[in-house]
């Protein structure tokens, strides 16, 4: 599947996919590890009721708590409709300082102290 250009998946975006053909997408991206843009179109497949999309996106916070990536974690979880707790937050900084993303580390230390209602 040729994936669309960055207007063309606006558009995709912005006018209402249904669920098949969002999921379609965002394995199209996770095909050639375009994580960010594949979270949009699972996020457009309706993880709340399409279980194959909320399933992947879980695997991305998976991923991003295994990089220490703060941005993919906040993405994933924002389409889940979810906040990391503070614990997954704390090990995420430990893996990013691990992994030499100091930048990544001290945001998600920062994050790990914000209260959660």
């Amino acid at each position: 599947m040729k994936l669309p250009d960055p207007l063309s998946r606006r558009h995709l975006l912005d006018g209402g996919l249904d669920s098949a053909k969002a999921l379609s997408l965002a394995q199209a991206y996770l095909n050639v590890d375009r994580e960010v843009e594949a979270v949009d179109f699972l996020a457009a497949a309706g993880p709340d009721s399409n279980s194959e999309a909320h399933a992947l996106l879980q695997k991305l916070q998976t991923a991003a708590l295994e990089r220490g990536d703060v941005f993919l974690m906040r993405v994933a979880s924002t389409a889940l409709d979810e906040e990391p707790s503070a614990e997954t937050w704390r090990a995420l900084a430990q893996t990013a300082s691990s992994a030499g993303r100091p930048q990544d580390a001290e945001t998600a230390e920062r994050l790990a102290t914000v209260d959660v209602e």
